[in-house]
């Protein structure tokens, strides 16, 4: 497997119902590695403007981590490699919405 060119921390953190962050152990934070770069994907999408900003960004955050969690699938000894053939279905129908087919 090639050596992944581009690394992102991902966090997510609610927003209370005041419109402030929450406070104390509540958000969620991992890393996730790509071969592709989003900032770039998120640039292209924004020229197309099919979708709002925030709608363009959860977009790329969402495809590039199906796109993760589908090659980890395709390991036979993976939990998600039942789920390969949706995955590429779904990943396939997120590029034609963001222009890519």
């Amino acid at each position: 497997m090639t050596r992944s060119k581009h690394r992102y921390r991902i966090s997510v953190t609610p927003i209370e119902t005041d419109g402030q962050q929450c406070t104390g152990r509540c958000s969620i934070e991992f890393e996730q590695h790509s071969q592709h770069s989003w900032m770039r994907e998120f640039e292209s999408a924004q020229r197309l403007r099919r979708l709002s900003c925030n709608d363009d960004a959860s977009l790329v955050v969402v495809t590039g981590l199906l796109t993760a969690l589908a090659e980890a699938s395709v390991r036979a000894d993976s939990p998600l490699a039942t789920l390969q053939p949706e995955l590429d279905q779904l990943l396939h129908k997120l590029d034609g919405l963001r222009g890519k087919e």
